[in-house]
């Protein structure tokens, strides 16, 4: 009796790799995650993957590897797959506060951690303000919630023209963009740099997430319409609850 050669998918043949395989996967799920067509919450089960796409076991685990990467799924020894919270999005193409871009997404608030005068800036080699030796400057630290789950680590330094009135105003429940407004200045534009970074012990402690996990790390230097630098603040980000978004046109050079 002759056995019958194994039949092997299209898909799976040398010419098509194992990873693009998984990539084309991914590709699917992440469709049905980010359409909200599998919701959070929502188990991923390799067997049923494995057979309702007809891929092996190996490409689904490898497609399954790149969506946690993305932050849309949680992977746990003996708990599974589990699809995670849709990430909030935050355009890099207008100045806005985190609290103001998100303000439609749930309940934001901040927990406030530092606010205080110092004499001088800690880190005179790190001062963007254009601050003098022996200048004071007012320290903000802010811790903010969406949903009263953490999102990101906010430190922020200002002149104390500028930042002082902010001492005594509702730093719980307002962007300081907006505080400094109803100061009376008028803000200009803002120098952005994001970094992909490892939470440090005590980030991580503070955004409730492992030490080492991914997070975004965004320096931004926000300048008066004068073009005096008032706001320089850094923001340590979990990357796995928001996605930076910009429009890029192509001009002439």
């Amino acid at each position: 009796m002759t056995s019958r050669p194994r039949r092997i998918p299209a898909d799976q043949t040398s010419a098509q790799p194992r990873r693009d395989r998984a990539d084309r996967l991914a590709a699917e799920l992440r469709g049905r995650i980010l359409s909200g067509a599998v919701p959070p919450g929502d188990r991923l089960d390799e067997p049923s993957l494995t057979a309702e796409f007809g891929a092996s076991r190996n490409a689904v685990r490898e497609a399954l590897d790149l969506l946690r990467a993305e932050g849309l799924i949680e992977r746990r020894r003996g708990a599974g797959t589990r699809v995670l919270a849709a990430k909030f999005g935050h355009g890099l193409d207008r100045l806005a506060g985190l609290a103001e871009a998100l303000a439609d997404r749930g309940a934001v608030r901040n927990e406030v951690l530092r606010a205080e005068e110092l004499d001088e800036h800690p880190d005179p080699g790190a001062d963007r303000l254009g601050l003098g030796p022996g200048d004071p400057v007012v320290r903000l630290e802010r811790l903010r919630l969406i949903n009263d789950e953490p999102l990101s680590l906010d430190l922020s330094y200002l002149p104390v023209d500028v930042g002082r009135p902010l001492l005594d105003a509702d730093l719980e429940g307002t962007d300081v963009f907006a505080l400094i407004e109803a100061g009376g200045h008028r803000l200009g534009l803002a120098e952005v740099t994001v970094h992909a970074t490892n939470a440090t012990p005590a980030a991580a402690q503070a955004l409730r997430i492992e030490p080492g996990d991914a997070i975004f790390t965004i320096e931004r230097l926000t300048r008066l319409a004068d073009g005096r630098p008032i706001d320089d603040e850094v923001l340590r980000v979990r990357a796995d609850r928001l996605s930076l978004h910009a429009n890029l046109h192509r001009g002439t050079r």
